[in-house]
This record gives structure tokens, C-alpha cells and sequence, in this order.
């Protein structure tokens, strides 16, 4: 059984930083593309940075220049370190990752999901 489980949401006010991490764990063979999406209330979930295994990284354009992806391939983690964040930067995040579990097919798994509050 494979989980991602996030942590590091909370409020912030604008301008302000936060750091979000998630790990992986369970039986794991490898993990490909890491991501990190988002979801506002009454809105779609939206993609706001992926990661490759190698390090290559993307980003949506609403996010670039203030977040940075990066990953800890030993220990089955990505982080977001957000800057300068904006009250439209608020909704529910959630990370994502394509996982190989020993003895099975490669497929996606999400995690639970952490709130961040920008807000003065």
C-alpha cells in the first residue's frame, strides 16, 4: 500500500512564505514526474509544478519566479517553497506522484491534501 502524505499548510499573510513537503511510503520499487496541484473553492484542480525524476522541472505561469519544486529521491519527497504569496494563491494543495509499488504496474496516487490560507 502506497500513501503521499503532505504537510506544511497553514495562513499566511501576503508577501509572506510557506514550504510544503510530501513523502511517500509503503512498497515502493521507484517514483517517476512528482507534482504538486492546487484547488481553489468552486474551481478545477489545476497543476502547479511537476518535477521529473531527474530534476527537471515546470511550472504554470501564475507560480513562476515565486515557488520552487525540488525532490529528495532517497527519501521519496517533494517540497514547494513558496514566496511572495498571493490571497489568490489560497486553495487546497495537494501532491501527486506516479509510483512503481514493488510487485505491481506503475500508477498515479494523490495525497490527502493541505490547506494554505493567504490572508491578511
Amino acid at each position: 500500500q502506497v500513501q503521499l502524505v503532505e504537510s506544511g499548510g497553514g495562513l499566511v499573510q501576503p508577501g509572506g512564505s510557506l514550504r510544503l513537503s510530501c513523502a511517500a511510503s509503503g512498497s515502493i520499487f521507484s517514483i517517476g514526474a512528482m507534482s504538486w496541484y492546487r484547488q481553489a473553492p468552486g474551481k478545477q484542480r489545476d497543476l502547479v509544478a511537476r518535477i521529473s525524476r531527474d530534476g527537471n522541472s515546470n511550472y504554470a505561469d501564475s507560480v513562476k519566479g515565486r515557488f520552487t519544486i525540488s525532490r529528495d529521491n532517497a527519501k521519496n519527497a517533494v517540497y514547494l517553497q513558496m514566496n511572495s504569496l498571493k490571497p489568490e494563491d489560497t486553495a487546497v494543495y495537494y501532491c501527486y506522484a506516479l509510483v512503481t509499488p514493488r510487485f505491481a504496474d506503475q500508477r498515479a496516487y494523490w495525497g490527502q491534501g493541505t490547506q494554505v490560507t493567504v490572508s491578511s
